[in-house]
């Protein structure tokens, strides 16, 4: 008799940022060889230079593991849950299994890189095969050069260089074809990472505004086509209207790629269901954020030190007061107010009032941008190591391509303009809702009469504002200034 065949050895597919089935090509190259596969994720809190989630970013992470495993599981490939330094964790679970194969996406970061650098060192000791992919890019970080030969300097020159390099290829399918090894290694139970709230519960407005995982991300995708991109170019501003995608956490956690979502937004214009004004300008937005991939393995430390080396010197005030101030949406400016409250109950933020409310703190208080980064890398679901620093650098005037720091924005202008009728700050700040438009965006203006109506006392029932606008906007001129001296 012939002798059966010899099994074919397990793979291990290894997750990070790429929490989903398709468009994933480390998962479409284990299927595609047929082998027995096992899923393993690894909270890494160990390894050096990694920056560890924020609250918000923790409890999404939790449901999107929940919700990948659970998909996995329908196609019957286990997913392996460990906690510990990738290092030992990977090739540990690797050899445990007798994976022939370990196959990943690559991440952007610098500690990042290090990390799998180093776990693909030690599985190709071990005679493991290694397969690598970009996966959480339209671009791989290096890739996108200017004339100078280096990466271009300025988001739009750095767009216009990769719309010239841009190949896009059709987002892969789910595998047709996974099969899951019958006896994984041991994992740990998700609880146990501890990565959700219990005493106390804070998540109970994150838990009522989000649903996460892929198919909550291609949902959220189909809707924002058939609704909200019509009219993005335009209406993108408005926090009181919904011409925003809300795809940033999905984005953020690898739920979806930003090839699907460029592709089907394409797809949307060459279709003329919307406009190509409003496709491009949307497209932009996800440059934005490759831009800032690009950037951040250029400037691994971005989110610690100045990219501009001139504001080293600038004089920040340390004012713990007015810093919790700003986190409670209590500086008297019901914009900035609407949107750090808006942050602490959703965990999300609509991202005109996002450069407002940095505006405020960096420029308005004078408060290092770097308090405020942290804030948002606690309390966004969507907190993202490249966008995240890149956007408040952005901000503050101290960034790659940063907006100059003379420009302050005025967020009683700004509410006027984005949020005429006042609705953003009615849903928000409950306390100035019965306040006449007229007044909503400078409550302090209003006579006795309207206040009592509404039921307000400044400074008791709503706050006076921190600073004045035209003597804040001066001192921080003043400031820089004095950094350029």
């Amino acid at each position: 008799m012939p002798a059966s065949p010899l099994p074919a050895a397990p793979s291990l597919l290894w997750f990070r940022d790429d929490l989903r089935l398709s468009d994933n090509p480390a998962l479409a190259a284990l299927a595609e060889a047929r082998a027995p596969i096992a899923a393993l994720y690894v909270l890494d809190e160990d390894s050096p230079g990694l920056r560890p989630l924020g609250g918000a970013a923790r409890w999404w992470l939790a449901q999107s593991l929940r919700a990948l495993s659970a998909e996995l599981k329908r196609k019957g490939v286990p997913l392996i849950l460990r906690r510990g330094p990738a290092n030992r964790m990977v090739p540990e679970v690797a050899a445990a299994l007798g994976a022939a194969t370990v196959a990943f996406n690559d991440r952007a970061g610098a500690p990042e890189a290090r990390v799998d650098h180093a776990v693909a060192a030690r599985l190709l000791s071990e005679d493991r095969r290694v397969l690598s992919f970009c996966a959480h890019l339209l671009h791989p970080p290096g890739s996108i050069e200017g004339a100078s030969g280096r990466m271009p300097r300025t988001f739009s020159s750095f767009q216009r260089a990769a719309l010239k390099a841009r190949r896009l290829d059709a987002p892969l399918p789910v595998p047709k074809h996974l099969r899951g090894v019958a006896r994984p290694p041991a994992g740990e139970e998700l609880e146990s990472f501890g990565l959700e709230p219990t005493h106390p519960d804070w998540a109970a407005g994150l838990r009522t505004t989000w649903t996460a995982g892929e198919a909550a991300a291609q949902a959220r995708l189909a809707a924002f086509i058939d609704s909200g991109l019509k009219g993005y170019a335009a209406g993108r501003d408005r926090p009181d209207e919904g011409h925003v995608s809300r795809l940033s956490p999905h984005l953020r956690f690898g739920e979806i790629s930003p090839r699907q979502i460029l592709s089907a937004v394409r797809h949307a214009a060459e279709a003329g269901a919307v406009t190509l004004a409003d496709a491009d300008k949307f497209e932009a937005e996800l440059y934005w954020r490759e831009f800032s991939y690009h950037l951040l393995a250029d400037q691994p430390d971005m989110a610690q030190r100045n990219i501009q080396g001139a504001f080293d010197g600038f004089p920040w005030r340390e004012c713990p007061g007015e810093l919790k101030a700003w986190h409670r949406g209590l500086t008297g400016y019901p914009l900035v107010d609407a949107g750090m409250r808006q942050l602490w109950q959703t965990g999300w933020m609509h991202n005109r009032v996002r450069m407002v409310v940095a505006s405020f703190l960096a420029k308005h208080l004078l408060i290092d941008w770097r308090a405020g980064e942290d804030w948002f890398w606690d309390t966004l679901v969507d907190a993202d190591p490249a966008s995240n620093p890149a956007s408040w650098q952005w901000v503050a005037g101290s960034g790659l391509d940063a907006a100059p720091y003379f420009r302050i924005f005025n967020p009683v202008t700004q509410g006027e303009k984005f949020d005429p009728d006042g609705a953003y700050v009615r849903a928000f700040v409950p306390e100035l809702a019965k306040l006449p438009t007229p007044f909503i965006h400078k409550p302090w203006t209003a006579d006795a009469h309207a206040l009592a109506h509404a039921g307000i006392r400044l400074g008791h029932t709503y706050p006076r504002p921190l600073v004045d606008h035209g003597a804040a906007r001066e001192r921080a001129l003043r400031a820089l200034e004095s950094t350029r001296k």
